[in-house]
């Protein structure tokens, strides 16, 4: 079953909030840099990043990171290679 766009956003709500409370749709736009925009680390991105493979089983490698800015770019990334 392909995971949704929804499903792929509220799952990285829910770990973003644990990093960066009050993070929200409201807060955060589609095109927003998520780390800029949430002022978190490279510690709390791994983080996130780690939450991320293990919600959807995507491996994310150390090299992509620099890809992944926007909510955008992560869902494109996660709905991509979460189907192959």
């Amino acid at each position: 079953m392909a995971i949704t766009e929804t499903q792929i956003q509220e799952t990285m709500f829910r770990l973003l909030q644990k990093i960066a409370p009050g993070s929200s749709p409201e807060t955060l736009g589609k095109d927003d840099d998520v780390r800029e925009t949430l002022g978190i680390d490279s510690y709390d991105f791994l983080n996130f990043m780690i939450g991320l493979n293990e919600e959807f089983g995507v491996e994310i490698p150390e090299t992509d990171y620099g890809k992944l800015i926007t909510l955008n770019d992560i869902v494109h990334y996660i709905s991509t290679h979460a189907q192959q």
